[in-house]
């Protein structure tokens, strides 16, 4: 095992001097790293610890940018507009079975989500078209499923962006919370007996 070890350390360090001797460079730290959270919460260390009491829900994929003393709502994001819910790359969420949402019935795979925000609600949607930058080439034509949710006052300010799944009676909330607001996007099951 040691050795083997030692040769993929050896080979990843040739590999890293070649690229940096034909100019190639690194990119730098994004200011907006990319996460992932899984419902059931902390999927994959419960598989790995042989812990897993129910199957794999859902899976987010999504960056989480600063508030960085900067004014979030109402200027960084600009109400009434449509929002990728992070940075960078469009929020992405997958459903490994089937889900309901606001009433209707939403079949397993990936789609993107976005958010029109105003200052008392959300308008939370998910829309088929994946893989997108931001909201520029926003779709509506391809939207599954809207719905609004109240917005709620969070008792300390989150300075990151910050995407998790609570379980509610009911099924599974999907919770967005930044600077001192949050929104919760109700699911439930319709695969689990």
């Amino acid at each position: 095992m040691k050795k083997i070890l030692l040769f993929s350390f050896t080979l990843f360090a040739i590999a890293l001097v070649h690229a940096q001797q034909n100019g190639a460079k690194l990119p730098a730290l994004d200011k907006s790293p990319m996460d992932m959270v899984y419902y059931p919460v902390n999927y994959p260390i419960l598989k790995i610890q042989d812990k897993i009491t129910q199957p794999l829900i859902s899976r987010v994929i999504y960056s989480r940018p600063q508030k960085a003393n900067r004014i979030v709502f109402g200027e960084l994001v600009e109400y009434g507009q449509v929002w990728r819910l992070g940075a960078n790359e469009a929020t992405e969420i997958e459903f490994f079975q089937n889900v309901r949402i606001a009433n209707k019935n939403i079949p397993k795979g990936k789609y993107t989500l976005f958010a029109i925000v105003n200052p008392d609600k959300w308008t939370l949607i998910l829309n088929k078209e994946t893989d997108v930058w931001g909201a520029f080439k926003y779709d509506e034509k391809k939207d599954v499923v809207r719905t609004t949710v109240p917005v709620q006052k969070l008792p300390e300010s989150a300075d990151a962006f910050s995407i998790v799944f609570e379980k509610v009676t009911s099924g599974v909330n999907l919770v967005f919370a930044w600077d001192d607001v949050k929104v919760a996007m109700p699911f439930t099951f319709t695969d689990i007996k």
